[in-house]
């Protein structure tokens, strides 16, 4: 006899989350003296216009010490159609998520520039984009406050920055 178990949505998320979250506070401890110390940034602008949702986004670091790479995570409210010419560097991650590579980030300078036109699959009224990183390179980064970034985007084709 098979045995059926039910799963809430988010629940398998949720036990990988505090999985990570103790192995990085673990990781943490003993990287403290001997892990890169960075301070991650992202600041850009999201644009939704008749289905097509623009994301321009420069990717920054404050320093202490420079980071040879990292990722930004971009997560929407609405599903991405199937088709998208993504920028290089950038991949699709799930119906709603992309990842693209920061490149170098120098210690008080920028990263590459990323530009992206993302095809959603229906047209709405609002998006939310939920910016973050996907992965540092193991570096220690104490100010989460400008590398977590919420935008609600209107089907206006204003621009919303962050």
């Amino acid at each position: 006899m098979e045995e059926v178990v039910a799963v809430r949505p988010g629940a398998v998320r949720s036990v990988v989350v505090a999985g990570l979250l103790v192995l990085g506070v673990a990781g943490a401890a003993q990287a403290q003296g001997s892990g890169p110390e960075a301070d991650v940034a992202y600041h850009g602008q999201v644009t939704l216009s008749h289905g097509n949702l623009r994301v321009w986004m420069v990717p920054e670091n404050e320093g202490p010490a420079a980071l040879p790479d990292a990722t930004v995570r971009l997560r929407l409210s609405a599903e991405l159609a199937d088709q998208q010419e993504l920028a290089d560097g950038c991949v699709r991650a799930g119906m709603r998520e992309v990842v693209c590579e920061t490149g170098p980030l120098p210690m008080h300078g920028q990263g590459r520039h990323i530009g992206l036109v993302l095809d959603l699959r229906e047209r709405v009224a609002e998006v939310v984009v939920r910016v973050d990183t996907g992965w540092n390179g193991g570096a220690a980064d104490r100010n989460l406050s400008n590398n977590e970034h919420m935008v609600l985007a209107l089907d206006t084709g204003d621009a919303y920055t962050f």
